[in-house]
């Protein structure tokens, strides 16, 4: 996937995802965008993603195309926050932050992961996405995305793993938002 970024006269920066290959210029691109682009690219199932430097947050955002009942969205909370504690104790890690919300609008379900960046990695993300692939799925709002071969889903991952332990390390100063328009991927910071 190619990656063309522009600035718009609202001061708002903006990174579209175009074409086949992926080719980042590292002068124009911090780990913290490379690292959203790369979350929505390798998992269409999420909806968007934030990107929180002051509290060290990713939030991940999943969107049902309809209104989940109270039962089915706490099921999913539940069953979700297990996962992700036993998916750390296994890991030997503790969590600082392990958050899941929704909100409602008109005909759709948006719920929201939030974690923190310090202990999480590549492979809950992968969790994380496959849970809600396995949850609601026939109403999960994905991107329609091109059939990836296992070599280009295990690069994206590499470069996800790389990028995350790059800006745990590294003081990040934008509050990002990423999400999916019209097939590209668009990159916003306030």
């Amino acid at each position: 996937m190619r990656y063309r970024i522009s600035t718009h006269s609202t001061g708002l920066r903006k990174v579209a995802a175009v074409g086949v290959k992926c080719k980042i210029n590292r002068n124009n691109v911090t780990d913290s965008v490379g690292l959203l682009i790369s979350i929505l690219v390798r998992y269409p199932e999420v909806a968007m993603v934030n990107f929180d430097p002051d509290n060290q947050l990713l939030k991940f955002t999943f969107m049902y195309s309809r209104v989940l009942e109270d039962n089915e969205i706490n099921k999913i909370k539940e069953e979700l926050l297990n996962s992700i504690e036993v998916y750390n104790l296994l890991e030997g890690k503790k969590t600082r932050l392990v958050s899941v919300g929704h909100q409602i609008y008109e005909n759709l379900t948006m719920i929201e992961v939030q974690r923190d960046v310090d202990t999480l990695a590549q492979e809950e993300i992968t969790l994380i996405v496959e849970f809600f692939n396995q949850q609601v799925n026939s109403c999960l709002v994905t991107e329609d995305s091109e059939h990836f071969i296992e070599e280009d889903l295990l690069v994206q991952e590499e470069i996800i793993d790389h990028m995350l332990e790059s800006i745990k390390s590294t003081a990040q100063d934008k509050y990002l938002l990423a999400f999916r328009e019209e097939g590209r991927v668009l990159v916003f910071n306030k």
